[in-house]
C-alpha cells in the first residue's frame, strides 16, 4: 500500500497536483458546491440531516 500512497504524494506535489488542490479549495468556498458535497457524503454514509 505504501507504493500507492507514494504515487499520490508525488502527484500532489507536482504542478498538476497543485492546480487540482487550488481548484478544490476554490470549489469548497462556493456555498452551492459545498452543499452538494455534504449531500453526497450524507447519501454515501446513509445518514440523515440532523
Amino acid at each position: 500500500m505504501a507504493g500507492f500512497m507514494d504515487k499520490i504524494t508525488r502527484f500532489l506535489r507536482s504542478p498538476q497536483g497543485h492546480k487540482l488542490q487550488a481548484k478544490a479549495r476554490q470549489m469548497a468556498q462556493d456555498p452551492r458546491k459545498r452543499a452538494q458535497a455534504e449531500q453526497l457524503l450524507r447519501k454515501f454514509r446513509g445518514g440523515k440531516k440532523h
